[in-house]
């Protein structure tokens, strides 16, 4: 029985020149079989055979490694106090994602900007514009936590989600002039090649994080984060509507002007309602809060008179 585990482990785990010998000959192999065509060759099938074996030797390989590999990683990175805060202490997170992302959208302002001027359409001028009031949101934000610590001045954060809140509402000026130009001027985004699998893999991914994220931050009570993972949320809207756009221009060839339009306004619409409806929640939620605690503190005040 021994004997045969450990040839098994052999099997699984040969020597690393094995790996990468079998790895490149695989990959030659296959390549030279599409290119001729002979995908239903004697050669193919043990290539195939080749191949599937190598694959799991690799996957075997990970399965055993690169745990430990990662756990190695992250002690490394928690020896520098500044990375172990930011991977342990989730405001400081917050703080840091929102320097990145003011920074971020101030570049997507210039550069949307330039390209309206120097193209002379008003496309760019509309992304200007939406960047710009998501830069100014995030500005506000960024300025208030500089000199007001999270956590440190509730009534604080409470006025000042709002402010971002009512700015919020706005977006959905951009928005309508976006759709706009989508349905009546046939615009929207293209990428070329394997690009718009990034781009769609990569939306989904802000997506769910930002999902995540409004329902991670919720514990910490903080009007400030509670704001900033809805203009992310909000973001994240917006960035599938344009991944729309573009799966529309990449594999759309079927699909009627109609169709793509009827299809770009509803969800354009879906998009402008969930935002106005996240930001009046906020809206309606810190007023609420704000008169309580105006209230509170008058009956305070009035107490000690």
């Amino acid at each position: 029985m021994r004997e045969w585990k450990k040839i098994g482990k052999k099997f699984l785990f040969p020597p690393i020149w094995v790996i990468v010998l079998l790895t490149v000959t695989c990959t030659i192999t296959l390549v030279e079989i599409f290119i001729n065509g002979w995908e239903r060759s004697p050669l193919a099938f043990v290539s195939y055979v080749l191949a599937f074996y190598t694959l799991t030797v690799i996957c075997s390989v990970c399965w055993k490694v690169v745990p430990g590999f990662s756990k190695s990683v992250k002690s490394k990175m928690h020896e520098n106090k500044y990375i172990d805060r930011y991977m342990t202490d989730a405001v400081f997170k917050s703080n840091v994602g929102l320097y990145r992302s003011l920074a971020i959208n101030l570049i997507y302002v210039v550069v949307n900007a330039v390209s309206g001027y120097v193209y002379q359409t008003y496309w760019f001028v509309i992304f200007a514009v939406y960047y710009a009031i998501v830069a100014m949101m995030r500005f506000l934000l960024v300025r208030y936590v500089i000199k007001n610590p999270i956590g440190n001045n509730h009534l604080g954060e409470l006025k000042r989600a709002r402010l971002c809140a009512y700015i919020l509402m706005t977006i959905n000026l951009t928005l309508s002039g976006a759709v706009l130009m989508m349905v009546f001027f046939d615009r929207g985004f293209q990428y070329q090649g394997f690009l718009i699998y990034v781009i769609a893999m990569y939306t989904f991914y802000v997506t769910v994080t930002a999902v995540i994220d409004m329902i991670k931050y919720r514990k910490y009570k903080s009007p400030i984060l509670s704001i900033t993972k809805v203009i992310k949320m909000a973001s994240a809207l917006f960035s599938m509507l344009f991944l729309e756009t573009a799966m529309f221009a990449q594999f759309g060839a079927d699909t009627s002007p109609e169709a793509k339009k009827l299809m770009i306004m509803l969800t354009g619409a879906g998009i402008s309602i969930a935002v106005v409806s996240m930001a009046v929640y906020m809206i309606v939620e810190t007023t609420r809060e704000i008169k309580e605690l105006e209230v509170t503190r008058s009956e305070a005040e009035n107490g000690k008179l």
